[in-house]
C-alpha cells in the first residue's frame, strides 16, 4: 500500500471509531466534528483535492435533509403535530388502544416525515397523555421509538439513511414505497404484540382511560398551509418529482410567512447532522479513491454478500457497531457490482433500518426519546428497551429479508 493509501485507511478507520464511539476521550468532539475533522484530514494528508471533496458531497442528500427538516419544523411550531396528537389520543379510551393509537401515529407520520424530528415532537405528547392518566409512560415510549423506526422503512423520506439510498441507488419514490411499505405494515403490528407481550402488567388492568390533551397555541392559517404543502410533497413524490427537488420548493413555500419568525424555524435545522453527512461523505470518497482496487472489490464480493440474508445480516451488524448512516455509506461502492443492485438497496434501506431497534443506542430515534424521558424524570432502562428491541429486530428483519428475497 502506498503511502496515501495508509493515510486513507488511517483516517477511514479513526473516523468511525470516533462516529461509533460518539466522541473523542478528552476533547469536546461529537460525531459531526469528528467526521468534519475525518473529511478535512482527507483533504489533507488522502487522496482528494478540495475540488473533489467538494464533487463527493451528494447535495441532493443535503438538499433533501434541509428541505425536509423545514418542513417538518413548520409543522411543529404551527401546531399542526400538537393538534393531531391531541385529535388521535383523546379517542384512545383503554391502555390497549392508546397503544395501538401511539404506534400507527408514529408510524404513520414517520413513513413520510424524518422519524428523528417524529420522535422529538411525539415525546412530549406522549409523555402529558400517559401521566395524567397515571400509567406507566414507558410502554408507550418505547413503541413510539420502535415505531417510528419501523414505519420510516417505508419510504425514502422516511429517515437520512434512505434518503443517502434513494440519492444514491436512483429508485423511484413509488417503487421504493411499494416494496418497503408491507414491511413497515408487518413492523407496526409487531411494534403492538412485542410491547404488550413485554409489558402485559400494563394491560392486564385494561380499565376505561379518559385521555385530555389540550391542543395548545396553534397557528390555524399556518397549520393549514404547512398541511397543504406536506400533502403536495407526498402528491409530488409519488408522482415522480425528484424528492429534493419537491422538498426544497416546498420548504421555501413555507417560509414566505408573516406569522412565524424565520429564527424559529431555522433553530430546528439540525446542523450537526448536515455536517456529519458532509464529512462522512468525503471520508467514504477518499477511502474509494485510495483502497477500492478491482481486487479488493472481488474480494468483497466473494463473501456472498448479494444474498439477501446475507446482506441483511452484515448491515444490521454494521448499523449497529458504526450507526446506520456510516454503515450504508460504508456499503455504497460495492452494490452496484451485485447481480440486483436495486434489490440490494432495498435490502440495505430495511436492513439498516430496522437494526435500530435492537438497543437503546440503536438509533437517533430511541436516543431522542430516552432523552427526553430522562428530562422529564422518567428514564428507560437498556433492559426495558432491550426486551422489547431484540425480539422485535429479529422478527421484523426475518420477515423483511424473506419479503425481498421472495418478491
Amino acid at each position: 500500500m502506498t503511502s496515501a493509501s495508509l493515510a486513507a485507511l488511517a483516517i477511514l478507520v479513526l473516523t468511525y471509531v470516533g462516529v461509533a464511539a460518539g466522541g473523542v476521550p478528552g476533547l469536546r468532539l461529537d460525531r459531526a466534528g469528528i467526521a468534519f475533522l475525518g473529511g478535512a484530514a482527507m483533504i489533507a494528508l488522502g487522496p482528494l483535492s478540495l475540488e473533489e471533496a467538494f464533487r463527493a458531497i451528494d447535495f441532493n442528500t443535503i438538499a433533501l435533509l434541509v428541505g425536509m427538516m423545514i418542513v417538518v419544523a413548520h409543522l411543529k411550531v404551527s401546531g399542526a403535530f400538537r393538534a393531531l396528537g391531541s385529535l388521535a389520543i383523546e379517542h384512545a379510551h383503554a391502555p390497549f388502544i392508546l397503544l395501538v393509537t401511539v404506534t400507527i401515529l408514529a408510524r404513520v407520520l414517520s413513513a413520510f416525515l424524518v422519524n428523528d424530528a417524529i420522535c422529538l415532537v411525539m415525546t412530549p405528547i406522549v409523555m402529558q397523555v400517559v401521566r395524567a392518566l397515571g400509567r406507566n409512560p414507558v410502554p408507550y415510549l418505547v413503541a413510539t421509538a420502535t415505531a417510528s423506526n419501523c414505519g420510516s422503512v417505508a419510504t425514502i423520506t422516511g429517515n437520512p439513511q434512505n434518503m443517502v439510498i434513494g440519492a444514491t441507488s436512483k429508485i423511484p419514490y413509488p417503487a421504493f414505497a411499494a416494496a418497503l411499505s408491507p414491511v413497515a405494515a408487518f413492523g407496526l403490528v409487531a411494534v403492538v404484540f412485542v410491547v404488550w407481550l413485554a409489558f402485559r402488567k400494563e394491560f392486564v388492568v385494561d380499565g376505561a382511560i379518559s385521555p385530555n390533551l389540550k391542543p395548545g397555541r396553534m397557528h390555524a392559517g399556518q397549520v393549514v398551509k404547512a398541511s397543504l404543502v406536506s400533502a403536495g410533497l407526498a402528491i409530488a413524490f409519488f408522482a415522480g418529482v425528484p424528492p429534493a427537488e419537491a422538498a426544497v420548493v416546498g420548504g421555501a413555500i413555507l417560509l414566505f410567512t408573516r406569522q412565524i419568525k424565520p429564527m424559529r424555524i431555522y433553530r430546528e435545522i439540525d446542523g450537526p447532522l448536515l455536517l456529519l453527512f458532509a464529512g462522512l461523505f468525503i471520508v467514504v470518497a477518499g477511502a474509494e479513491r485510495a483502497l477500492l482496487t478491482p481486487d479488493r472489490v472481488v474480494v468483497a464480493k466473494s463473501l456472498g454478500l448479494d444474498v439477501p440474508w446475507r446482506l441483511s445480516f452484515f448491515t444490521a451488524v454494521l448499523s449497529n457497531i458504526v450507526s446506520n448512516v456510516p454503515a450504508v455509506l460504508i456499503l455504497r461502492p460495492f452494490i452496484p457490482s451485485f447481480a440486483d443492485p436495486q434489490r440490494a438497496w432495498l435490502v440495505v434501506a430495511m436492513a439498516s433500518t430496522l437494526a435500530g431497534n435492537l438497543t437503546l443506542i440503536g438509533s437517533v430515534a430511541n436516543l431522542i426519546v430516552a432523552e427526553r424521558a430522562r428530562a422529564e424524570g422518567v428514564p428507560i432502562s437498556f433492559w426495558a428497551y432491550f426486551k422489547v428491541g431484540l425480539p422485535l429486530t429479529l422478527l421484523t428483519l426475518a420477515a423483511g429479508t424473506a419479503w425481498l428475497t421472495w418478491r
